[in-house]
């Protein structure tokens, strides 16, 4: 069969294909500041953000009235979150790690700094033209939880600040803290003249931002970067020590509350709610809006309503209580319990409920790091359980679980609510995952998932850069340690989890491994340091089954070092690596390369 085009439909493909052809054209954003009242403008339009940061369907935000999300930062997905965006006009606050000082990173060290704005400024020239981009975000809680923070993070700020608003004249610029109490302001203010936005992440002080942001002298526009529920270290411990979380249900009026307050002050551009996708911290449920398996929460609901001034056609279920049957006391091992749930569905769908009991572990890390889901017990599930009750069976080890309700319409709507329970005795340890090796610990190839994250001795002298170039054994990057003292001792652990020593589960079974395998080498020869493998002993739960060490005396040239690990208990390495060193009258700066077990 032949195909006939008419003229006409030759010309309109033709000028398709020319429109095709034409690039994209960014958005010139500002930021418009008159007395009291700010204004972000795209394009000369106002623009108020009604966003969210996480991972979540964009398709679904959009539906629900949001228009812009938060990245924290650039990778190899950056491109294909930034085209999904833009195709479903959705701006992006394009966020740029920085690092932090509590994981290593030093404001002070030439180099770090050096090729962290080098990968920035390379980011900004690639990003910078992209028609979904709504603003830079510089880094996020990088001055860290102290009562006072680095100034060199902030002249670092603004040298970073001046540099992309003159790479990138078109979007402004903004940084992100944790709250606003610990002379954040202050140093914004003083420091960061080329800050266009304070982004703040508040919780359960959200409310109370657009008061206690003028009280401290807060004069930048500003945005809300994370809210939601209050934070698992805002909320007291039960009597076993672990939080107790609300509801889905009644965690949607936090947000609401949050939402409202910023939305009323003039000088708040608006707002990114947290986290839109779910997240394992403190539980599997705290801050997360969506399931892993799509569904939305009521707080999903509440924002699109103050986004759109309407409801959804679907709303998710309500839960009106969810109770243990008698009081909630330490329960024997094996113990069978009863949980009671009240819930509804507005428009009267069938539910469907899921129980599912956990381990319940403390909190070991913070801002937001990385956290091991923990271990699930379908068994304990009793076959007699139904939506309305369930029937447990408790684990005979002993320590602190969770028991969770998830509650789903079918639909695409659900809600959580979960209960924390104790159990009399000691939990029995996790096995640790085994783990091929050869693992490289640190160093150009570093693979493994240790991260120096415990810090011993006089840390605040203590630097240590991951991706020095400084002369590198291997690759093209090395570990570089300073202890920037005349006496004392510093160190640093490799941890798995980050900055857990020994209350939770991880570590990896490295059985088979023969030995560690380390270079170092010492700034002017002489330097004493000690390395080793193994640092938590049994008197904690999940401790290392080896304990190995070697006492080193360095030299100017690189030399290698190795540790014998032949015929070792090698189940458990939650320390892979640690060093220690002293100053006698001097400071002491030393490399460590291609650290690796094998």
């Amino acid at each position: 069969m032949q195909f006939y085009a008419s003229p006409m439909k030759v010309f309109s493909l033709l000028i398709c294909s020319f429109l095709l052809s034409i690039p994209l054209l960014s958005a010139k954003v500002t930021v418009q500041k008159e007395g009291e009242k700010a204004t972000l403008l795209v394009d000369g339009k106002p623009f108020e953000v009604h966003g969210v940061g996480g991972g979540g369907s964009l398709e679904a935000l959009k539906n629900n009235g949001g228009n812009a999300m938060r990245t924290w930062g650039i990778d190899e997905n950056t491109q294909a979150i930034l085209d999904d965006a833009h195709s479903k006009g959705i701006k992006v606050a394009l966020g740029f790690w920085l690092g932090h000082e509590r994981h290593g990173f030093s404001y002070t060290d030439w180099d770090s700094n050096l090729n962290q704005a080098e990968t920035l400024f390379a980011a900004v020239k690639k990003y910078k033209d992209h028609p979904a981009l709504l603003l830079w975000g510089l880094g996020n809680e990088m001055e860290g939880f102290e009562k006072s923070s680095n100034p060199a993070i902030y002249t670092q700020i603004e040298y970073l600040a001046r540099a992309v608003k003159e790479l990138d004249p078109n979007h402004p610029v903004m940084t992100v803290t944790a709250e606003i109490g610990k002379k954040q302001i202050e140093g914004l203010n003083r420091f960061c003249p080329s800050v266009d936005i304070h982004g703040i992440n508040s919780y359960g002080g959200g409310p109370s931002i657009p008061k206690r942001y003028r009280e401290g002298g807060g004069v930048k526009p500003y945005l809300i970067t994370e809210f939601g529920p209050a934070g698992t270290w805002e909320r007291p411990p039960n009597k076993w020590g672990m939080p107790n979380e609300a509801t889905s249900t009644a965690k949607a009026a936090d947000y609401r509350n949050s939402f409202e307050a910023f939305k009323n002050d003039p000088l708040c551009l608006g707002s990114f709610a947290f986290m839109w996708g779910t997240k394992q911290e403190a539980s599997a449920t705290w801050f997360g809006m969506l399931l892993s398996t799509g569904e939305k929460l009521a707080a999903v609901d509440e924002l699109s309503k103050l986004w759109t001034g309407k409801s959804p056609a679907n709303l998710c279920p309500v839960i009106d209580s969810i109770e243990l049957v008698g009081p909630n006391k330490e329960f024997d091992p094996g113990a069978t319990i009863t949980i009671k749930l009240k819930a509804s569905d507005p428009e009267s769908d069938p539910l469907e409920v899921q129980w599912i009991l956990t381990e319940d572990w403390k909190e070991v890390a913070e801002g937001g790091d990385h956290r091991a889901a923990p271990p699930q017990y379908p068994k304990a599930i009793l076959p007699e359980s139904t939506n309305s009750t369930a029937k447990i069976k408790l684990p005979e080890g002993g320590g602190t679980y969770r028991i969770y309700a998830f509650i789903r319409d079918g639909k695409g709507s659900a809600a959580t609510g979960n209960i924390s329970i104790k159990i009399k005795g000691d939990r029995k340890p996790v096995p640790a995952k085994k783990l091929a090796t050869p693992i490289v610990i640190a160093g150009s190839a570093k693979n493994g998932p240790w991260a120096p994250s415990g810090w011993m001795g006089d840390t605040a002298k203590l630097k240590l850069d991951e991706a020095s170039t400084d002369n590198p054994k291997v690759g093209s990057e090395c570990a570089k340690v300073n202890f920037n003292a005349d006496a004392g001792w510093a160190g640093v652990v490799w941890q798995h989890p980050a900055g857990d020593w020994g209350d939770a589960p991880g570590g990896f079974n490295l059985t088979g491994a023969k030995k560690l395998s380390l270079w170092a080498r010492g700034k002017s020869g002489g330097e004493k340091v000690t390395v080793g493998i193994g640092l938590i002993n049994e008197e904690k739960p999940y401790h290392d089954t080896v304990s190995q060490k070697l006492d080193l005396t360095l030299t100017k040239q690189w030399q290698n070092f190795t540790i014998d690990l032949s015929g070792k208990d090698l189940t458990r390495i939650k320390t892979a690596l640690y060093f220690t060193t002293s100053a006698n009258g001097a400071p002491v700066e030393f490399h460590l390369d291609d650290i690796t077990i094998e």
